[in-house]
């Protein structure tokens, strides 16, 4: 007999998440590393969890999460929404509560591209009067 597994996309900044939940006792891999390895801050692995926290399933699944670009904020954004999808697949009445909490929709916020002829994004060169 197959275990269910449920499958789920998450995309923040640059960083795109593929992230697996399968029944377990809880255990959060990234990478092949664990939670503790992978990610050095506390806020990181508490913004990641935050889905399983809210819908009481967090010593039900294991996860299971490969995740590239970025750095250590979006690829934990990026995990969260796609552990948002999976749960999704999982149980659809999760969905309200996720979707209140803000979880389901992609943060399309990136940053902005650097414009020629100035120094930055918005940020212009120093202008002398005289």
């Amino acid at each position: 007999m197959a275990q269910e597994v449920y499958y789920g996309t998450g995309k923040r900044k640059t960083c795109v998440a593929r992230t697996w939940l399968k029944p377990g006792s809880g255990v959060i891999t990234i990478n092949n590393r664990s939670i503790d390895d992978y990610f050095p801050i506390e806020t990181a692995k508490m913004v990641l969890r935050q889905p399983l926290v809210l819908t009481n399933t967090l010593g039900q699944f294991d996860v299971i999460a490969n995740v590239r670009g970025g750095g250590i904020s979006g690829q934990a954004g990026a995990i969260r929404h796609g552990i948002s999808k999976a749960l999704l697949m999982f149980n659809p009445e999760f969905r309200p509560i996720l979707k209140k909490a803000g979880f389901i929709t992609r943060d399309s916020r990136v940053k902005e591209r650097k414009k020629y002829g100035q120094r930055g994004a918005r940020a212009r060169f120093q202008y002398s009067k005289r």
